[in-house]
């Protein structure tokens, strides 16, 4: 057991929309990622979500509201839901993701920005 600086390990990657498995807790993903711009409208059909901004804003868009989420705050995405993360003014936005290790990246969604892999870092 050792503890994890979350500092260090976004160092490590540069990659966008491609989460990198930092703990897992029982059947739960600890993932960190980077992202900017738009991703993909999708919903996770048996899992709940976590978010965690831990830098700059994330704005969670659902079919009916966005929701504005600032660095320190978290949003939990219930199963089932369909939503989008994005960011705006080309800003890079660092978050925590906790999530069951069943969930697929964008759910039934295939796209461009789909991961099947997520390294460990």
């Amino acid at each position: 057991m050792k503890a994890i600086n979350l500092k260090e390990k976004y160092a490590e990657f540069k990659a966008q929309w491609h989460p990198h498995e930092i703990a897992v807790v029982d059947n739960m993903r600890v993932l960190l990622a980077k992202i900017q711009g738009e991703f993909v409208w999708h919903a996770h059909e048996n899992e709940d979500e976590l978010f965690q901004v831990i830098k700059g804003t994330l704005y969670m868009q659902f079919r009916d509201k966005t929701v504005e989420v600032n660095e320190g705050e978290v949003i939990v995405v219930p199963k089932g839901v369909e939503h989008n993360p994005m960011t705006k003014n080309n800003e890079e936005v660092h978050i925590l993701l906790f999530e069951k290790c069943t969930t697929a990246h964008t759910g039934s969604v295939q796209d461009e920005k789909t991961q099947t892999d997520y390294p460990k870092i």
